[in-house]
């Protein structure tokens, strides 16, 4: 699985203002939720395709950005959480064990 560690607003702001789908996966190196929801989600993380980027979001590095997140994408704020974007807007919103590549998959065909 090829993250993209997403460190900037620059990176949010280039997300909202991009065509296509993005994934953002918030994590928190902290908990073991996150951890195990992680691990699930890189097990299936061949289900996308090559040119869906996959934001990775460390919220113990970068609790500014996280709120800046749910700001832009209009969310509730949850750790771990998974956004699949699309043309700019958050249409899933998933945490904790919902978090599901195969959904993720399923809404964007």
């Amino acid at each position: 699985m090829n993250w993209i560690n997403l460190t900037s607003e620059e990176q949010i702001k280039a997300i909202k203002a991009a065509k296509g789908y993005s994934i953002i996966f918030k994590h928190s190196t902290r908990c073991s939720i996150s951890m195990m929801a992680k691990r699930r989600f890189e097990l299936d993380g061949n289900l996308f395709d090559e040119n869906t980027p996959l934001y990775f979001l460390d919220l113990i590095k970068y609790r500014e950005l996280s709120a800046k997140v749910a700001e832009t994408f209009n969310v509730h704020h949850e750790s771990p959480q998974l956004l699949l974007i699309k043309d700019g807007e958050c249409i899933l919103n998933q945490s904790h064990s919902s978090i599901s590549a195969e959904e993720a998959v399923e809404v964007m065909q």
